[in-house]
């Protein structure tokens, strides 16, 4: 096959030598994108995708605020990009809704003037919101007291939302919905308030027009997404007959749940498999807690069994009793599901899920941001739980396997991924691998866990004891230390 930058490349011309799904003329910048990163080009892109078929005039245009290189490797291919769906079958489709990316460093508000822009979505994953442990906009944060002193020239989402929403208001085009796509419980109430909050700070009275004319929808997403690598661009190029710098991978299960207040128009997703409900709350709490809860646990409990895999740690006996009893005794009881939600056909499925051995789903890319993802994804159910009286074991163990992973990385002088590496890193190096000591240093983290938690005898006895039993693990497979 041909190399990156041959006539071979994906294109508009290679497009237009084969049979095209529809054609790309009549696409209009429609929606407007924040972080399109691997998750949103294989998920809500993938559905406008299959929208256009029906009706092509969703384009999408995008701004990427932290890396140049999705754009860098997509605008030679007239920014078009494979999406890979892995299952018992393969399948290739190509994604032709996408119509431009552009870098923050090179971003001007023009983006938000199209008259026809009707939403803006937003996948920058939950340190992007730069809120707090308590669910507020963290005005520490050097990106938000950058954007109070430059507003101008925004370096968070938050700040370039409020400066495009104030250039379309003074246009006086109609405002768009504002459609949060992250793992946040509450994500587009928690938007709301963390946007008006900063446009408070900026411009009190812009701050009250947000408040009357902008509709934050919540919304949950579920596709399992590994990272794009040179597996896929060689299995895209063996079988579609063209190379593609940047292609996309996902298991062929997707769910996408919008909550639509009266009288908010969305794009017709309905069409195409998105549920339009009065209230997402109890999809997406079951989803967090469940889903991203569990994969949370696997990843850090799995890396301290030697495991590099979600289908490889999940093949384990222990791992995956760990996942089942988390789901089922203690997650499940704390979430007020649908009478028609199957909560035990949902662990069951989650289970085969992450089986899934066509999916190469690295337990290190999971494990990312942990500081962000825990009060999420474990920290909300031991608190319901321990408020209940119910059992909060396995969930602890996650946490603890948290713990221990950052202390491996800090000790073995690797890098951590996330918004507090330093202080993890810093706070590693001084643990000692004595349970009780370790775990009162973590517990000084208020970024990551509540006052009530660090005050519960309850979870800091369990806390400690899972520590405990991580560190054997890690011995028993010559892990660390």
């Amino acid at each position: 096959m041909t190399a990156a930058g041959s006539e071979q490349r994906l294109s508009n011309k290679i497009l237009d030598a084969n049979t095209s799904a529809y054609s790309r003329q009549t696409l209009e910048g429609r929606i407007l994108h924040l972080g399109p990163g691997a998750f949103f080009r294989a998920h809500q892109a993938d559905y406008f995708n299959q929208l256009n078929i029906q009706e092509p005039k969703w384009g999408i245009d995008a701004i990427s605020l932290r890396s140049r290189h999705i754009a860098e490797a997509l605008q030679p291919q007239d920014w078009l990009y494979t999406l890979e769906l892995r299952d018992e079958t393969i399948e290739y489709r190509t994604i032709l809704a996408l119509q431009g990316i552009t870098p923050l460093s090179e971003y001007t508000p023009r983006a938000f003037l199209n008259p026809l822009l009707s939403l803006v979505t937003l996948t920058i994953t939950e340190k992007g919101y730069c809120l707090g442990v308590d669910g507020q906009i963290d005005f520490a944060h050097s990106d938000i007291v950058h954007d109070l002193a430059e507003p101008e020239k925004p370096r968070s989402a938050l700040g370039l939302l409020l400066q495009g929403l104030r250039v379309r208001r003074v246009q006086g085009l109609a405002p768009p919905v504002i459609l949060c796509c992250d793992n946040l419980s509450a994500n587009g109430i928690k938007l709301q308030g963390a946007l008006t909050t900063l446009a408070r700070a900026q411009e009190p009275s812009f701050a009250t027009w947000l408040e009357d004319n902008i509709c934050f929808p919540s919304s949950m997403v579920d596709a399992i997404t590994p990272a794009t690598d040179e597996g896929v661009r060689n299995r895209v190029q063996q079988s579609c007959g063209y190379y593609d710098a940047m292609p996309v991978q996902r298991e062929a299960f997707t769910s996408w749940v919008v909550e639509v207040p009266d009288g908010v128009q969305l794009p017709p997703l309905d069409r195409v498999g998105v549920v339009f409900t009065p209230d997402v709350t109890p999809y997406a709490q079951a989803k967090l807690r469940m889903l991203n809860g569990a994969h949370s646990t696997l990843a850090y409990l799995g890396l301290a069994h030697g495991a590099r895999t979600v289908s490889e740690a999940v093949s384990n006996t222990y791992l995956r009793g760990v996942l089942n009893d988390l789901m089922r005794d203690e997650v499940a009881p704390s979430l007020h599901s649908p009478a028609d939600f199957d909560l035990n056909g949902y662990r069951e499925a989650l289970l085969k899920r992450f089986s899934n051995p066509a999916l190469e789903h690295l337990l290190s890319q999971i494990a990312w941001d942990g500081s962000k993802k825990l009060p999420i994804r474990l920290l909300g159910t031991i608190s319901d739980n321990l408020d209940a009286a119910r059992p909060i074991e396995n969930a602890s163990l996650g946490v603890a396997a948290w713990c221990r992973f950052v202390v491996r990385r800090a000790q073995a002088n690797e890098a951590i991924i996330d918004p507090l590496a330093e202080n993890l890193a810093t706070l590693g190096c001084r643990c000692t691998h004595n349970a009780t000591t370790d775990i009162q240093r973590f517990l000084e983290l208020r970024e990551v866990f509540s006052k009530d938690l660090t005050e519960s005898p309850l979870f800091v006895e369990s806390l400690t004891r899972a520590y405990e039993k991580v560190v054997n693990i890690e011995r028993e497979k010559r892990i660390f230390p």
